[in-house]
C-alpha cells in the first residue's frame, strides 16, 4: 500500500531538512574555529571590561556634547544717543532751579547728612546759628523727616528748607555773609473721624488697615481696655472696635493723628467703652461712660517678671535669726530690674533708711502709701516729683539687710501696714458734679457718632460684609488753621 502524498508537502518537507542540514554545517564550522583559537580566563576577563567602558562612555559622551556647546554669540549694537542739555537756568545756577528732597534715614544724623550731599561743615554752623533751626533740626530731627536743598550742579549751597511744624515752613537762604529767614504760613485742616475695623485674623493688622497708628493700637489694648480684655485669648475675628481720632491734613496729605479720643470695643455681643477726657489741672486719662477712671488706682505688682519670695506676717528674719514681723512682700527679681510706682503719686523720700538701704516711699493721697526697699539705684525722681503710675523710681539690688536681690514692697493705709497681697483696693475716684456732666455731654456725641457709622458698616451683625477690613472716616467736625 502506497501513501499518496501531495506535491506542495514534499517541497515544505524538503525546505526544512535543507535549514537543519545548514545550521548543521555552520555549528561545525565554528566549533573548529572555537578549537582551533580558544581564549584564555585573562582574555575574557579583559573582554569584559572593554565592554563595559564602552557602554559607559556612549552613555554619558552625548550628555557632554550637550553641555558643552558653546553658544552662538551674541551681537551687540552701540548706539551713540544725544543727551539732552543741561537747561540754561541749571548751568547759570538760577536760584531755585535745583531742589532736591531728601529724606533723614534710621541713624542719621544732621551732620552725616550733610556730609552724604558734600556740603561743608561751616555751612552747617552757619545754618545752626538761627535759633528755629537749631530747635528744629538737632531737637526734633527723627527719621522721615523731610528737608529740601537747593542744591545746583557745581556750586554751594543756596538755601534750605524744612518744615518747623504742621503749619509752618522755613526757607532760610544764603545771602552773602548773611542768612535770610522766611516762613510761610500752610493752611491745616483737622477733622474728627471714626475709624472701625474687625479684629480679623490680626487686630494689629486690622486696626493698622484701618487708619489707626501705632501709638493708638497700643493705647486701646495697654491703657483703655486691659484691665477688661484679654487680648491674647478673648478675641474673635468677628469682635469689632471703633475709635475716634483728630487727623491732620495738609494739601490733601495725612501728616498726624491724635491720640484716642474715644474708643469701642465688642467683644463676644458686649461692649465696652472708653473716652479720653482731662480733669482740671490733671493730664488726660480715659474713663468708662458713667465717669470712672478705666485706670486701676494701684497696680499689684509694681515690678514685672518676679518671683513672691516672701510673704507678709511673721518669719524668722533670714540675717536677725530672730521672729519678727515682715511688713510688706518680698520679690526676688535679678539686680538691675526696673521698678514701678504702684499708682500715681508724690514722692515723699528718696535716700537711704537703716535695714530699707536705698528707699523710695510714695504718697497717694487719702491716707495711702507705698515703700519700695533695697534697691541698687534710684530712678530719675526727687522728693516733692508728681509722677504717674507705672514711672520706674528705681532698680532691684540688695542694699540695706539683704542677702540677695530683690524689693521689698509695702503697702500702709493711714500709716498701719497692710497686704498688698490681700488688701481691697481703692476705687479711682469718679467724675462727679460740673466735670460729669461736661464729660456726659461729650461721650453722647462721640458714641452717637460710633453708632452712626457702626450701622452704615455692620447693617447685619449676624452676616457681616465680606471685607475684613472697614474704615470709615465719618467728619464730626472740620477746623482750618
Amino acid at each position: 500500500m502506497h501513501n499518496h502524498v501531495d506535491g506542495p508537502g514534499r517541497t515544505q518537507r524538503f525546505k526544512e531538512r535543507l535549514e537543519i542540514l545548514r545550521d548543521s554545517a555552520l555549528h561545525h564550522q565554528v566549533r573548529a574555529h572555537l578549537s582551533a583559537r580558544r581564549w584564555t580566563r585573562r582574555q575574557w576577563i579583559h573582554a569584559s571590561l572593554f565592554t563595559t567602558i564602552g557602554v559607559m562612555i556612549a552613555t554619558i559622551v552625548p550628555g557632554f556634547s550637550t553641555v558643552m556647546q558653546v553658544p552662538a554669540a551674541e551681537t551687540h549694537a552701540v548706539l551713540n544717543l544725544d543727551l539732552p542739555e543741561l537747561p540754561s537756568t541749571r548751568q547759570a545756577g538760577v536760584v531755585g532751579d535745583s531742589w532736591q528732597i531728601v529724606k533723614v534715614k534710621p541713624g542719621q544724623t544732621l551732620s552725616s547728612l550733610f556730609n552724604d550731599l558734600g556740603i561743608p561743615k561751616a555751612t552747617l554752623q552757619r545754618i545752626l546759628e538761627n535759633a528755629d533751626a537749631k530747635a528744629t533740626l538737632t531737637k526734633r530731627l527723627k527719621p522721615g523727616t523731610e528737608l529740601a536743598f537747593d542744591l545746583p550742579v557745581a556750586g554751594t549751597l543756596r538755601s534750605l528748607r524744612y518744615d518747623r511744624d504742621a503749619g509752618h515752613r522755613v526757607e532760610l537762604t544764603f545771602d552773602g555773609d548773611q542768612v535770610r529767614e522766611k516762613v510761610v504760613a500752610r493752611e491745616t485742616a483737622t477733622r474728627t473721624v471714626v475709624l472701625s475695623g474687625k479684629v480679623g485674623r490680626s487686630l494689629n493688622r486690622s486696626a493698622r488697615k484701618a487708619g489707626l497708628t501705632a501709638a493708638n493700637i497700643n493705647s486701646m489694648t495697654d491703657e483703655i481696655f486691659k484691665y477688661d480684655i484679654d487680648f491674647n485669648s478673648d478675641l474673635d475675628a468677628d469682635d469689632r472696635f471703633s475709635v475716634v481720632v483728630e487727623q491732620t491734613w495738609r494739601e490733601g496729605e495725612l501728616i498726624s493723628t491724635s491720640a484716642v479720643q474715644a474708643a469701642t470695643f465688642t467683644v463676644d455681643g458686649k461692649l465696652y467703652s472708653g473716652f479720653r477726657y482731662a480733669r482740671p489741672g490733671d493730664k488726660p486719662e480715659y474713663f468708662t461712660a458713667q465717669g470712672r477712671p478705666l485706670k486701676k488706682t494701684f497696680i499689684r505688682m509694681p515690678i514685672p517678671y518676679a518671683r513672691l519670695s516672701s510673704r507678709f506676717g511673721a518669719r524668722r528674719h533670714p540675717i536677725l535669726g530672730k521672729m519678727r514681723m515682715h511688713k510688706g512682700v518680698d520679690y526676688a527679681a535679678s539686680s538691675g530690674t526696673p521698678i514701678m510706682a504702684a499708682g500715681d503719686s508724690r514722692v515723699q523720700f528718696v535716700g537711704r533708711q537703716n535695714g530699707y538701704g536705698n528707699v523710695v516711699i510714695l504718697n497717694h493721697g487719702r491716707g495711702y502709701t507705698t515703700l519700695y526697699g533695697h534697691m541698687s539705684r534710684f530712678g530719675k525722681i526727687r522728693a516733692g516729683q508728681r509722677i504717674a503710675q507705672g514711672t520706674v523710681i528705681g532698680y532691684v539690688g540688695s542694699t540695706g539687710m539683704a542677702t540677695g536681690p530683690h524689693l521689698h514692697y509695702e503697702f500702709r493705709v493711714n500709716g498701719a501696714h497692710r497686704n498688698p497681697l490681700s488688701i481691697t483696693m481703692p476705687p479711682p475716684e469718679p467724675l462727679g458734679g460740673a466735670q460729669l456732666a461736661s464729660f456726659r455731654t461729650y461721650t453722647a456725641n462721640a458714641l452717637a457718632r460710633i453708632r452712626t457709622v457702626e450701622n452704615i458698616i455692620y447693617a447685619d451683625v449676624d452676616q457681616p460684609p465680606a471685607p475684613t477690613r472697614t474704615a470709615v472716616a465719618s467728619a464730626l467736625a472740620t477746623r482750618k488753621r
